[in-house]
């Protein structure tokens, strides 16, 4: 009798935080986009077919959290530029082209290739957050012109060599009127608690309008004007030379994508189908991050996590609010002072600049990339820096490649050697990492490993941190994107980053004793291998996986001696521990080279000389065993079908300090010869 009061209530709490999200963006995104279509020339129900369209089809499509759409205040400027140029329909047709690009790059899966992934995150590197900070002052130092109640010019220098005479002579109303904009947008977040508990669920943009409203009634400030929105006729192909319209959608596609921040495929795809509906709808290019792009004051409303967790709920409430007011209640925004919105769009270009400085750049590299094209884009314009920031870029990686890092370091490793210098890949016995210290008795009963240890992770503070910290940091901010699953033994002689010439974040390694793949269904308690497999085939997206042996593996020497033991056979008899356990994963690999043996094909054998001895053709053995067991796993069969993902073997001798990479057709390892990399 009680159930149905139990199951309703969450869901009418729900509701209840989904209407308070949609409603706090919705106040938000109202003001800002009539600002932005403002200061870009257009009509002003083109900012709100831009709201209502990031709402509805990239919110309710991408997944995308619910403050994740909007017209793209980024693309003022250029928009600003491309109507004067083009002309209003033809500029909604270059939106067109620009939605249908995000769309083919969504669809093509673009946004997890990791140098997209890196170029489209505004925390990453110096050139996406350079070009925003650039975009930021132009729109900034523009809309301070009409704030102090003049026109903008034709560039920011023009712009900024003007600011002095406004000063002097500025239209008073209007400069009234934004400065009670600003003064409220800067005081919303600072207001006391108790005044604070009350008026804190209306947006700061909201607030800084209304309050507008109200002064520029007093003081005689110019208002907006508006026309009525209907559905426009289908958008027009700009007349002129086809070099520039494809600059113009190129320079939408990459600054729309870099104000939405890091985008799984699904969202950019999203995106992109959201500028394709709003150009048509005569709407501004939409963007994601747009609504709290102004946001000093505070982190969204109580109920808005709810909606960032995935729900299109929020987001199609919000899009559907901005639709209505597009449609019915565009009069009422004839009470709008334009110098209200002009101040409001000129505190997002301030933000714009404020977000791109909270990440600092990784050395004086980063800082001359990142001022370099900051500069450029506020002298030239968004392509024209871009281009200059990887010019730049390009120039600096060619000097640090020219001058040898890599060079000097091998040499200062080789030298360590005889030098008994603390470096990477010279065994703790060839050189004393630790300093003389007092030795415990328990480290002392361990033959002092735990000093040699402790020994070693401070020769890497010391000596190597600072050669990799730079590298790390960008690993740290991006999350991995392995290319490589790379599974081998545990053996301590086999160093994966030594024998590949890896590096961070280019190998997720799987190790285990003897490099073995149970198959799926063989074990519960050896779901940890498989797991990593289907971790890096379907969330990693790994383009290889490499099933690697080597010589003298004790896990092979192990399986043969359990095989001629004389209690029957030792995997299956007798006292059962972890090691036998799990070195009955191996049994398979056994079996198939006694088969060999006794048919007499199906030899598994090295190109340059002859199998040594039973433990090295075992290890040859097991590892096309691994390979067909993971093709047994779906998620790789999958993958291998799809043609996305390959599976290669390898061995490596230790005693010769050689690779052999298994030809699966001949089933022959070949040897690894330096002439291979010297071609490549």
């Amino acid at each position: 009798m009680h159930a149905q009061p139990t199951r309703t209530a969450p869901a009418r709490q729900a509701w209840r935080q989904h209407l308070t999200a949609s409603a706090a963006v919705l106040l938000t995104a109202v003001p800002l986009s009539l600002g932005i279509a403002l200061a870009c020339g257009a009509p002003l129900w083109a900012g709100l077919v831009a709201a209502a369209v990031g709402g509805l089809v990239a919110g309710g499509l991408g997944g995308a959290p619910l403050r994740a759409s909007g017209a793209a205040a980024g693309l003022t400027v250029v928009t600003a530029e491309l109507v004067q140029r083009y002309g209003w329909r033809a500029t909604c047709a270059i939106t067109v082209l620009a939605g249908a690009t995000q769309l083919a790059l969504g669809a093509a899966r673009m946004a997890r290739t990791p140098w997209v992934t890196r170029a489209v995150t505004e925390n990453g590197p110096p050139i996406a957050r350079g070009m925003l900070a650039g975009i930021g002052a132009t729109i900034a130092v523009s809309r301070l012109h009409v704030v102090l109640g003049g026109r903008p010019g034709d560039s920011a220098l023009e712009d900024l060599a003007a600011v002095p005479s406004q000063l002097i002579h500025p239209n008073v109303p209007v400069l009234v009127v934004g400065a009670a904009t600003v003064a409220v947008l800067l005081a919303w977040p600072r207001l006391p608690v108790p005044v604070a508990r009350w008026v804190r669920p209306v947006p700061a943009p909201f607030a800084a309008v209304a309050v507008a409203c109200a002064v520029g009634l007093a003081v005689g400030a110019p208002r907006v004007s508006f026309t009525p929105w209907e559905l426009q006729p289908v958008p027009t192909l700009p007349h002129g030379p086809v070099a520039e319209v494809l600059a113009a959608v190129a320079t939408i596609t990459l600054v729309a994508s870099v104000e939405t921040a890091a985008m799984p495929a699904r969202a950019l795809a999203a995106q992109g189908a959201a500028n394709m509906a709003s150009g048509l709808l005569g709407g501004l290019p939409v963007a994601g991050g747009t609504n709290d792009r102004w946001r000093p004051d505070r982190p969204l409303p109580e109920g808005d996590a709810a909606a960032e967790g995935g729900s299109p709920l929020p987001a199609v409430l919000y899009g559907t609010g901005a639709l209505l007011c597009a449609a019915l209640f565009m009069a009422a925004f004839t009470v709008v002072p334009a110098a209200a919105l002009a101040a409001l769009v000129m505190a997002v270009g301030v933000e714009m600049v404020r977000h791109a400085h909270r990440a600092r750049p990784q050395g004086q590299g980063e800082l001359v990339v990142y001022a370099a094209t900051l500069g450029a884009v506020v002298l030239f314009g968004v392509l024209e820096g871009v281009t200059v920031g990887i010019s730049i870029t390009a120039f600096l990686e060619l000097r640090k490649r020219w001058s040898g890092l890599r060079g000097r370091y091998a040499q200062a490793v080789t030298e360590a050697v005889g030098t008994h210098r603390c470096l990477p890949w010279t065994p703790w016995r060839d050189h004393h990492c630790t300093r003389p210290t007092e030795t415990t008795q328990d480290d002392a009963a361990a033959g002092g490993s735990g000093r040699q240890l402790l020994g070693g992770v401070s020769a890497f503070q010391r000596n190597t941190a600072p050669l990799v910290r730079d590298e790390l940091a960008r690993l740290a901010r991006e999350g991995q994107r392995p290319s490589q699953l790379f599974l081998t033994c545990a053996d301590s002689r086999l160093v994966t980053s030594m024998i590949t010439s890896s590096g961070p974040g280019d190998l997720f390694t799987v190790r285990n004793v003897g490099n073995l793949m149970p198959p799926p269904g063989s074990d519960s308690s050896c779901d940890s291998v498989g797991a990593a497999v289907e971790y890096a085939v379907d969330v990693l997206k790994v383009g290889s996986i490499t099933v690697c042996g080597h010589s003298g593996c004790g896990a092979m020497q192990a399986l043969l001696d359990l095989a001629a033991s004389p209690a029957g056979h030792g995997l299956t008899a007798g006292e059962q521990t972890p090691l036998t356990r799990w070195l009955r994963h191996g049994r398979p690999s056994l079996a198939r080279m006694q088969r060999i043996g006794r048919l007499g094909r199906g030899e598994v054998a090295l190109a340059e000389r002859l199998v040594t001895d039973d433990v090295e053709r075992l290890a040859l053995v097991n590892v096309v065993q691994q390979l067909d067991n993971l093709m047994a796993h779906a998620c790789v069969a999958r993958r291998v079908a799809e043609g996305s993902l390959q599976l290669q073997g390898m061995y490596f001798h230790v005693g010769e300090a050689q690779a052999y990479v298994l030809d699966r057709r001949s089933r022959t390892f070949s040897a690894v010869r330096p002439e291979v990399l010297d071609a490549v």
